[in-house]
């Protein structure tokens, strides 16, 4: 059988480029990106984190980000290829929700990340992550129509209920049980491939992506290779066209040479 020509890749962050182990990301990984970049293959991350919440991978020097799980479209030029906020309506709700009932959150701008009540939970998960805490939300001065993505802090079980009732125009995915990705509906990964690929006059059948997480499902399903790491949960591992390695095993750079990529 014949190995397709891979013309772009795209990269998942957290468990896929940046090991939770050292939350670095392993020397195979840099050196099979650097060759992906010499033979004049797109390499795009793909992250539900902000755009200013980056900087652990950046030194990669990627031809462009999707960030905010779609929401957030760049080129490594700073060129805004894409831009799309959470509906102002089920922002309010959630501010309007967390007056009257307990409920941790974050709110994600263009400029800025905050956070409404940190539980020990949350700071120990920001730690896993190597990620500073966010400064407290003002909840008198939101900018209700500047927000691209929101984290909810909520279990699996809660999620249904919540977005039908207080954020009905937005979808939640999650890649853990702590909390749920929160974007306007419609929106996912998936979408942001189809906006670099249109950028960069790929098609599908030419492209191939990373990911460990439920946000990764619509990504891995939607090129031509997804490719689930082998620390990934089970339901990726599903979808998936092949599992490589664990993030510390050399997962990306055994899948790139496993499809001839490198």
């Amino acid at each position: 059988m014949l190995k397709p020509k891979i013309k772009a890749v795209f990269f998942d962050i957290d468990g896929t480029l940046l090991s939770f182990k050292t939350h670095e990301v392993p020397k195979s990984t840099v050196e099979a990106i650097k060759i992906l970049q010499t033979h004049g293959i797109k390499t795009i991350l793909s992250t539900g984190r902000s755009i200013n919440s980056i900087d652990h991978v950046k030194f990669l020097d990627f031809d462009g980000y999707i960030t905010f799980n779609g929401g957030y479209c760049v080129t490594n030029t700073f060129e805004i290829l894409f831009k799309q906020a959470i509906d102002k309506q089920d922002i309010e709700s959630v501010l309007k929700y967390a007056q009257e009932q307990p409920l941790s959150f974050s709110f994600m701008s263009e400029k800025e990340i905050t956070i409404h009540d940190v539980t020990p939970e949350i700071a120990g998960m920001y730690a896993h992550l190597n990620l500073p805490v966010p400064k407290l939300v003002n909840m008198d001065t939101v900018d209700t129509s500047s927000i691209l993505q929101t984290n909810i802090f909520l279990g699996p079980d809660d999620e249904q209920q919540f977005m039908d009732t207080v954020m009905p125009n937005s979808l939640a995915s999650r890649w853990t049980p702590l909390f749920a990705d929160v974007n306007p509906k419609g929106l996912s990964k998936k979408v942001g491939i189809d906006i670099f690929c249109k950028h960069f006059g790929i098609e599908l059948e030419n492209t191939m992506a990373f990911g460990d997480g439920g946000n990764d499902i619509s990504m891995l399903k939607h090129v031509h290779i997804g490719v689930a790491m082998g620390n990934a949960n089970p339901e990726v591992k599903e979808i998936a066209d092949y599992t490589t390695d664990d993030v510390d095993n050399n997962g990306i750079w055994n899948a790139l040479k496993h499809y001839g990529a490198i």
